[in-house]
């Protein structure tokens, strides 16, 4: 099946009613495990890839095993996604490599470090929107910054993450701003900041309406209830993972991620797309450690990836089919981009995509 634009998979899930988790790959394991799990669950996939991926892999390996994994698993829609992009170049040259949607993070400088002014996001965002539509491709763009609310900070992961202290007005987004940011730069999806961050470590409690502020998607869905809303820094960190990884060498502290329950309640109020690393490096790293374990003896990758790949798998499986995704591949007909790109240009995708 042809590459799908996040357009229109999340147009999909508004319709449906259900969410899709957008996982992150690096390596083919991951993309092998990710797409086994689709295959499994008969649910669209979303690659995620970062710049730290980028760079790790080359462009030319990221592109061609995406390739090889649209080659082995036809059935199966598959978005390509820009994770953080950090300035035009790096959307633009996402695009260029045949990507399908971008995320414009104009929240950060393009030192991922360094929060904007609302004006600036709104410049640098509304520039990869008019590159990206006119090529058919989607656009995600973020307003306010990912945090801790208890802490004041924003958590550094693959090169990506706000330094020093925050004030708790950049850590949540505001719901009116909203309003005014996707009418300017027109954007496909809106990630939002509401207390999420990236990597292991985002509650040292497990999360209430204090550290993890529910209601600001509930104020913007009731804004603007057709726009597709993001949820970052997703992962739920279960505590089985964390047992595992600890149980054989691991020295992770007691954390908590957000809860499957309270991503569902996002669900209901307009999040479509929920963005998962740290769950798939944590099962992966447990797999290795178990193995290295186990048995001192084995010197084969191969016996390490196996089991690895299997874990990923079946958390993958697991969240498709507990965010509603499983069972919606074979109801999808991707639009080509060419097609995209002349109905953002008629004007004719202010309403959603119902074709299915």
């Amino acid at each position: 099946m042809a590459r799908i634009t996040l357009r229109q998979l999340l147009d999909h899930a508004a319709e449906y009613g259900y969410g899709l988790p957008a996982f992150n790959v690096n390596n083919m394991e991951q993309i092998l495990a990710i797409m086994r799990a689709a295959q499994a669950t008969d649910s669209p996939a979303i690659l995620q890839v970062s710049r730290g991926a980028r760079s790790y892999a080359g462009d030319a390996m990221v592109r061609n095993m995406i390739a090889a994994a649209e080659e082995m698993f036809p059935a199966i829609p598959i978005c390509v996604h820009q994770d953080h992009g950090n300035g035009v170049a790096t959307c633009t040259s996402a695009i260029d490599q045949g990507y399908t949607s971008v995320m414009m993070d104009g929240s950060l400088a393009e030192d991922a470090k360094t929060p904007t002014s609302y004006a600036e996001n709104v410049a640098v965002t509304t520039a990869v929107r008019a590159y990206a539509h006119t090529r058919g491709v989607s656009i995600e763009g973020e307003l306010g910054v990912l945090g801790r609310l208890d802490t004041g900070t924003g958590e550094q992961e693959d090169g990506h993450g706000a330094v020093g202290k925050l004030d708790r007005s950049q850590l949540l987004t505001d719901p009116d701003q909203a309003v005014d940011f996707v009418q300017l730069t027109q954007v496909d999806a809106l990630a939002i900041a509401m207390g999420t961050s990236h990597g292991a470590y985002k509650f040292s409690r497990k999360p209430d309406s204090e550290v993890l502020a529910m209601s600001v998607v509930k104020e913007i869905h009731s804004r603007l209830p057709d726009l597709h809303l993001v949820m970052h820094g997703s992962s739920s960190v279960p505590q089985e993972l964390q047992d595992e990884f600890n149980a054989y060498g691991g020295q992770l502290p007691q954390t908590w991620g957000v809860p499957i329950e309270e991503i569902l309640e996002g669900i209901r109020y307009g999040v479509r797309k929920v963005n998962i690393d740290t769950d798939l490096r944590l099962a992966m790293t447990g797999a290795f450690r178990k193995v290295a374990s186990t048995r001192t003896d084995e010197f084969d990758p191969r016996k390490f990836m196996i089991p690895a790949m299997e874990a990923v798998t079946s958390l993958c499986r697991l969240r498709y089919e507990q965010f509603g995704s499983a069972g919606k591949a074979a109801r999808i007909t991707p639009v080509p981009t060419s097609a995209m790109a002349a109905r953002y240009a008629a004007g004719s995708l202010d309403q959603r995509i119902t074709t299915s």
